[in-house]
């Protein structure tokens, strides 16, 4: 067994110690000073597997997410083909059994619980639902990786569609998760940086015409709808006031969002370059007010691996998206908690409570487990699901070092303050580098 021991947990007040297993081998650790927390939970990453494994495979992507903290992730369905559970392979499956049969194929785990989010039309292509009620009871049938949402990723749900696909995600108890924004071109945010890079620009209102759409879905279906990636000053006063009114909607920001604005495309080029892309000063500053009254609900990755070839096309012709499984509890940290905007135990309810509620996926309660023993035994605690802090480590991110084969992150040099260092997963420590060099 490995015994961490001083370890600070968040919730409960209480120095405790872990224990938890690791390869059979044991090992001690010196933790004195840490925070232990609930592992974080990812809503929104892309894996490309199948499809795209030069960019990312869902092993890549798995270790990507331990070596960031994360102990589940929701994976999108923009893969080729789309995990619509119509389209069939060459071996005769489809992409959703492909992702949900990896580890029995591969006759390994992984060190990520995921769960998969299927497309709400065939082949994504915004013509025609897919069968969403196949999905009805999944989390019964499939409980290991089971569809839990769905969404058109990468393109919002056509509005002709929309109303009916909320209707049966609602019948079959998925969420709506949308891709709440929609232009034909542009290839980042309108203003005065774009004018001076004379690049094509993409308004605000591309984002907040169906942030409010969805938003009046969510009120006359009475289902559940997500919002992806939130960006601008605009969407957020709609769901503010969604929420007043009782409306069932969520959403989301990533860490782009949070530390970075469209001025930062003219340093950073095509790795600033994403889809909503990085808005203007004045909607960086209403999305940290935000996360800070809890308008928007959780931060999620929009983990999005590209290969150097794909990103180094130039900004009219270069994908869009960033990775980010690796640097987000620090980049947010470092822009939010060091600022002051929000406390640390704010944080940890953005990247791990809310997401939890959101995939059906409670959270590891650390208090509970704690108790009076001074000891929490993760691997007896039902498979606790953990990370472990250094809230003060103050260090660089280098992207060459990632676990993801991608590289394609604004972030890389940055120096930044707090890190996960350790993760357990179903109460086995999945990854220690950062530790046991310690």
């Amino acid at each position: 067994m490995v015994t961490l021991k001083g370890l600070r947990a968040w919730d409960s007040g209480h120095t405790v110690n872990l224990e938890a297993e690791y390869e059979g081998e044991a090992r001690d650790i010196d933790c004195t000073g840490m925070t232990l927390a609930p592992g974080f939970q990812d809503p929104h990453v892309h894996w490309r597997d199948p499809g795209d494994p030069d960019a990312e495979t869902m092993l890549t992507g798995a270790r990507a997410a331990a070596a960031g903290g994360y102990t589940n992730t929701l994976v999108m369905p923009n893969t080729t083909p789309a995990m619509d559970g119509a389209t069939i392979m060459e071996d005769g499956r489809g992409a959703v059994e492909y992702a949900r049969d990896w580890e029995r194929d591969h006759h390994t785990s992984l060190p990520v619980h995921y769960q998969l989010c299927a497309a709400a039309t065939i082949g994504r292509a915004g013509t025609r639902l897919a069968d969403i009620l196949a999905w009805k009871g999944d989390r019964t049938r499939h409980p290991d990786h089971p569809v839990t949402a769905i969404s058109d990723d990468g393109a919002t749900i056509p509005g002709p569609l929309l109303y009916e696909a909320a209707a049966l995600a609602k019948e079959a108890g998925l969420v709506v998760i949308d891709h709440a924004e929609h232009h034909e071109q542009g290839v980042m945010n309108e203003g005065q940086t774009s004018r001076s890079l004379n690049l094509p620009g993409i308004p605000g209102d591309t984002e907040s015409r169906i942030v409010e759409r969805d938003i009046l879905a969510a009120r006359d279906t009475g289902a559940h709808i997500h919002l992806q990636h939130v960006s601008c000053a605009t969407s957020i006063s709609l769901v503010r006031q969604a929420k007043r009114d009782g409306i069932p909607v969520t959403c989301e920001t990533a860490p782009h969002y949070i530390a970075l604005t469209d001025r930062d495309v003219a340093r950073y080029g095509t790795r600033a370059k994403m889809n909503p892309p990085l808005r203007a000063p004045g909607d960086r500053d209403a999305i940290w007010e935000a996360l800070a009254d809890g308008t928007i609900d959780m931060v999620a990755t929009d983990h999005a691996p590209h290969t150097l070839a794909a990103k180094t096309q130039g900004m009219l012709t270069a994908p869009n998206g960033v990775t980010g499984l690796e640097s987000a509890y620090a980049v947010c940290h470092t822009t939010l908690v060091d600022r002051g905007i929000i406390g640390e135990r704010r944080l940890i309810g953005l990247m791990a409570i809310a997401p939890g509620i959101l995939l059906g996926r409670p959270a590891t309660d650390i208090g509970a487990l704690a108790g009076t023993s001074g000891t929490i035994r993760a691997r007896a605690a039902r498979g606790a699901d953990l990370v472990i802090l250094d809230t003060q480590e103050a260090w660089t991110i280098r992207a060459d070092r990632f676990a993801s084969k991608a590289r394609n992150t604004p972030f890389d040099g940055w120096k930044v303050t707090g890190r996960a260092l350790a993760t357990v997963l179903a109460g086995r420590l999945t990854r220690i580098p950062e530790m046991a060099a310690r």
